[in-house]
């Protein structure tokens, strides 16, 4: 299935950044090296799900894709099916996805986080063929408890021993080739300009929107983090996020496949699980949030005792990074950091070593991609056009100090979300720059003009630890509550997660309203766990402006006054 203009499909073929090459063909030039170590489970599996940790080479990896496949295809998975993936970074998630792109089926994944309210989004969005999910994470049954969501509708596979009536059993295995799923695949070879994922990313409008990548965006995005980190066969990479978006397809599974190297799974963040991964897997690339890093150089002792020395270069970004952060761990740990920032849409902006070798300028600036006469080193940057605009009258910013909109055109750049053609319309610009709702400025400095300095971002998205919550969702929610008259959620700063949940509530008159209430009406309406606000101010009025619309941005400073918690 292709969502792709021709006219688009044929000026990036031209251009010769697109190809013909899928998931699947990436994987096969990675397993020329049959005996090389291709793929790590968390050391913790046992704390996460069933069995012990496992170890792949190419070799073993291919015979478990083979078989997995098999098995959707004799559960009746073909092209185009979409199918809903909810597992943690376990080896059997990547292995998934290959599996399924071997079929020519479209891969939907959603964050293992995601409660009945967001799946029961996905089903009515999709109308999927299948869900893909397991029997126990951290004791609990998602085969049974979302599982049931899907019955009605679709297949249901599941991983694991308890698996629910009616699911399809899904193990790892060697089992021998199908003579009928061999003839399928040759007969129906799948298209690099066919979707191959449906990720979720959440905005203003509330609900999540499906964005429908195809593979060539996808090997857009993984080259562009393979050339920022300079990767190889020989590096081995720990991913922390959570491979269902941007950071983890477009930051590990896809530079894991383009290297040839070795992948290593981690979930959930645990910093001494991390640590001691990174020292015994002799780890040489992986990300961490400004906030932890902060965090880890302010308790020195957790440093002293961390062995980093493996660690070539390390990614992160998010939010903005220091320089004292950036300088302090390429000083004391000879490792540099490259300043990362990207979205599900397939936004890819990189301040790295190779185009900013300066480390203050790197923490504080990303390149501006595009700008006549000024090269970079990086194959991204030559393929991609980026703005800012003035989001009043929409015309573009050319002078420093002054504040705009990022809008960026580039082949790793969406076509638009799934079936949403309001969205659409509000979302790219008449000639097809995507508005990403990114605050940025062009560098004050006069010899810095080919810099872009990060402000904020214009839209209201909460980013918790790496997931984006839509304040806006949560409102609607909430103000269904008999207690509340009028609510608004907003972002508070937190050392670890970056950001968290806070809710502002006025009361419905004569009534009280305590958080532990709201957290119980949001679990009974099915909302996943991370949404939750973790901190209540009661006032007796929202602050608005002259139409009506509450003014998030006064909101925040309400969690950063000392008073108590409610």
């Amino acid at each position: 299935m292709q969502t792709t203009p021709q006219q688009r499909i044929d000026e990036n073929t031209k251009a010769g950044w697109w190809g013909n090459r899928t998931i699947y063909d990436l994987y096969s030039e990675a397993a020329k090296r049959p005996d090389h170590l291709a793929l790590i489970d968390p050391a913790n599996r046992a704390t996460i799900t069933d069995g012990l940790p496992k170890r792949l080479n190419f070799r073993e990896l291919s015979q478990h894709i083979d078989a997995l496949s098999i098995a959707f295809f004799d559960g009746g998975i073909r092209e185009n099916d979409i199918v809903v993936v909810q597992l943690p970074n376990i080896i059997e998630l990547p292995i998934t996805y290959l599996a399924l792109a071997r079929l020519g089926a479209i891969v939907s994944p959603v964050p293992v986080q995601y409660g009945p309210h967001e799946l029961k989004l996905a089903i009515d969005k999709l109308a999927p063929a299948a869900y893909v999910t397991l029997s126990n994470l951290k004791g609990k049954n998602l085969s049974v408890d979302h599982g049931l969501l899907f019955m009605d509708s679709c297949l249901v596979f599941s991983f694991g021993d308890q698996i629910a009536d009616g699911n399809l059993p899904l193990a790892l295995s060697t089992q021998k080739s199908s003579k009928h799923w061999q003839t399928y695949i040759d007969e129906h070879p799948a298209s690099a300009n066919d979707i191959f994922t449906i990720c979720w990313t959440s905005g203003t409008t509330g609900s999540p929107k499906g964005v429908p990548r195809s593979h060539n965006h996808w090997l857009i995005s993984g080259i562009s983090s393979l050339d920022a980190a300079n990767l190889t066969h020989r590096d081995v990479l720990l991913s922390p996020f959570p491979i269902v978006n941007m950071a983890g397809l477009g930051g590990f599974l896809f530079p894991w496949l383009l290297s040839g190297g070795t992948l290593v799974m981690h979930h959930p963040l645990d910093l001494n699980v991390f640590l001691q991964q990174i020292a015994d897997e002799k780890i040489t690339y992986t990300v961490a949030a400004p906030a932890v890093l902060n965090m880890l150089l302010k308790q020195p002792e957790i440093m002293a005792a961390a062995d980093l020395s493996s660690i070539r270069i390390l990614g992160s970004g998010g939010s903005p990074l220091t320089e004292w952060l950036v300088d302090t761990i390429q000083s004391e740990y000879n490792i540099p950091i490259n300043n990362m920032f990207g979205s599900n849409e397939g936004m890819s902006l990189s301040s790295t070593v190779i185009d900013v070798p300066d480390s203050a300028n790197r923490a504080a600036y990303f390149p501006r991609y595009g700008l006549p006469n000024v090269q970079w080193k990086s194959r991204i940057s030559k393929m991609t056009k980026t703005r800012i605009v003035d989001p009043d009258t929409r015309n573009e910013i050319l002078v420093s100090g002054k504040q705009g909109e990022l809008e960026i055109s580039g082949p790793s750049v969406f076509d638009g979300y799934w079936q949403s053609e309001q969205d659409n319309a509000e979302v790219f610009s008449d000639d097809g720059y995507f508005r990403t709702g990114d605050v940025f400025e062009i560098a004050e400095h006069p010899e810095k003009s080919m810099y872009y300095r990060f402000v904020g971002r214009s839209k209201d998205i909460i980013v918790r630890g790496g997931m984006n919550i839509s304040p806006d969702e949560i409102d609607r929610l909430l103000a269904g509550h008999p207690k509340i008259s009028a609510v608004a959620v907003t972002a508070y700063d937190d050392e670890i997660l970056g950001e968290r949940v806070g809710a502002v509530v006025v009361p419905a008159p004569g009534e009280a309203i305590e958080l532990q209430e709201i957290s119980a009406y949001l679990l009974e309406l099915g909302i996943a766990v991370f949404k939750l606000p973790e901190q209540l101010r009661v006032v007796s009025a929202l602050p608005t402006n002259a139409t009506g619309k509450v003014l998030r941005r006064e909101l925040r400073p309400l969690f950063n006054e000392k008073q108590p918690l409610t």
